[in-house]
């Protein structure tokens, strides 16, 4: 499962969902889905967001293995 920083990044930089859409090429809505889970970006549009916050892609996004118990 992709995991990921987003929404703490997005409160460090004092971005609003919107403020992140419009520098990434992406919508408030689409900022909002990845924040909580529901939608994995395109490299393109994570590589967008890294940069946004000028970190490594690894620092916003991760792979977490699921448990199959």
């Amino acid at each position: 499962m992709l995991r990921n920083r987003v929404k703490e990044l997005r409160a460090r930089h004092s971005f609003s969902q919107s403020d992140l859409g419009k520098q990434v090429g992406a919508t408030r809505q689409t900022i909002g889905m990845i924040e909580k889970g529901d939608y994995a970006p395109s490299v393109t549009l994570a590589l967008k967001i890294a940069n946004a916050f000028q970190v490594h892609l690894e620092d916003v996004f991760w792979i977490e293995e699921e448990d199959s118990q």
